[in-house]
């Protein structure tokens, strides 16, 4: 057998350690001589493997013939303070949760290690700390494992069940010299990113149930549309009746949610959520539910607040539609990611063109070199991978990502825009403050894509008529 010291490690970062609190009491003899006493046996849970199990592995397996004869280490990470001794929810790093198949029940602090075999492949093992039972000090005196503070925990046999993957305690692994360890490496975030790009039949499943339960939540918000307008901070209001969804039937959201109301509509990443919802202005929406496997949805519409679009909002809004539709009919399979992108700015350097907004012709604006000027009406880009993470993929190289060819098995959003800030005084005053965005999940398959939240009402039309539907 190899020396161990003698197997490069790969790693990402480590989690910051937990800060000490000097808030703790000292408990009495009595309750010490007593706290372990008088509990119900609870019995070990039989768990099958989870569906996910399955094509966790089979993830795990790719990327281990990637990195022969390297360990490969991918922490969890840990609870992260939000303020003093108070820390955020948990959530597991993407890399983690997509080779476990481990969710929003994942425990904080575990970490998953490739140990090469000799010849070929890896032994791999999730090593994590076992439950701090009654039988345990930490029951009772460790607020971020005790039993008594957080619920009951599993045990290493019941997660090896569960994830079909061994366990250990976390006591027990051991790490390379300090020289072998790359604290955060290149080749392996990129390589973890890559893998998720073609989407498996579970996880399409599942970006399908978070669309599906973020549709529920858009509709959620038109009914409430009555108590949003009555609202000094009706954003507030859309937010949080979208957060209600959100936790009831999932995780939680995937993204801080946009609720830009008017001109507010006209920044991009609108989060403060804090302004009136008037009639007559529109009121943009970008949200996404995450579900417990943590796959989240990504979803925008703009909506009339008060359920009919003017002349200009319509134009606007319906640009901003056939900006969409081009660049759904340009996404095939072997097609470049970025010509998605492509097709969606011909149609707005188009339009703008014709409204008179350009200081060039639109084939100048669309040069690649020398053209860009629509680009101040829509800067940002028309579509990104969607899986675990809203920008998912992040990592990979771009001739995978932006410049590689679309494949089924992808997943990702189209959302064109238009967007007239407030105090831009390169167009009609009509157009300034009128900011709309229409977003969509796409699933590539061999016969073409496929809206995954073709359900959520898309047109003008469908808008105003869901409006009056929902409000009657």
């Amino acid at each position: 057998m190899a020396d161990p010291t003698d197997i490069p490690t790969i790693t990402t970062a480590e989690p910051a350690p937990a800060q000490p609190s000097n808030r703790k009491q000292p408990f009495p003899s009595g309750f010490l001589q007593t706290i372990s006493e008088g509990w119900a046996q609870r019995p070990e849970a039989v768990v099958p493997p989870r569906i996910e199990a399955a094509y966790a592995a089979r993830r795990r397996d790719a990327l281990s013939a990637v990195f022969p004869g390297s360990r490969l280490v991918i922490p969890a990470g840990d609870l992260k303070v939000r303020s003093n001794d108070t820390d955020y929810p948990f959530r597991a790093h993407t890399a983690f949760a997509h080779l476990t198949g481990w969710g929003t029940d994942a425990e904080p602090g575990a970490v998953l290690v490739f140990e090469p075999r000799p010849g070929e492949g890896h032994d791999v093992t999730l090593y994590f700390r076992e439950r701090a039972d009654r039988t345990t000090a930490e029951f009772y005196s460790d607020a971020s494992v005790g039993e008594f503070w957080i619920g009951p925990r599993p045990s290493l046999d019941e997660v090896a069940a569960d994830l079909g993957i061994a366990t250990a305690h976390i006591d027990a692994l051991e790490r390379a010299d300090d020289d072998r360890v790359v604290e955060e490496d290149a080749d392996l975030d990129r390589v973890v990113s890559e893998l998720r790009l073609l989407k498996d039949d579970y996880e399409i499943a599942q970006l399908q149930l978070a669309v599906d339960v973020t549709a529920s939540g858009f509709d959620d918000i038109v009914r409430e549309l009555p108590r949003i307008i009555a609202h000094p901070r009706g954003e507030r209001i859309v937010e949080g009746v979208f957060h209600l969804r959100a936790r009831s039937d999932g995780n939680g959201e995937g993204y801080d949610t946009i609720a830009a109301s008017g001109a507010h509509a006209c920044y991009l990443h609108w989060t403060r959520n804090d302004g009136a919802v008037r009639p007559g202005d529109l009121m943009l929406v970008d949200a996404g539910v995450e579900v417990d496997s943590l796959y989240t949805a990504d979803i925008t519409r703009t909506i009339p607040v008060d359920g009919r679009f003017t002349d200009v909002q319509r134009r606007v809004y319906e640009t901003v539609r056939e900006a969409a539709d081009a660049a759904f009919a340009a996404a095939r399979p072997g097609v470049r990611f970025r010509e998605v992108h492509a097709a969606a700015m011909d149609v707005i350097a188009r339009r703008v063109a014709e409204w008179g907004l350009l200081p060039v012709t639109a084939e100048e604006a669309l040069d690649a070199d020398t053209g860009g000027q629509h680009r101040r009406y829509m800067v940002h880009g028309t579509s990104h991978h969607l899986g675990l993470d809203v920008h998912d993929c992040a990592q990979a190289r771009r001739e995978m990502y932006y410049d590689g060819l679309l494949e089924p098995g992808m997943v990702f959003t189209i959302e064109p825009g238009l967007y007239f800030q407030a105090d831009d005084l390169t167009g009609p005053a009509e157009y300034r403050g009128i900011g709309v965005r229409i977003e969509d999940d796409i699933l590539m398959t061999a016969d073409g894509p496929v809206n995954l939240s073709a359900g959520i009402p898309r047109t003008a039309d469908e808008i105003e008529e869901w409006v009056a539907r929902l409000r009657a």
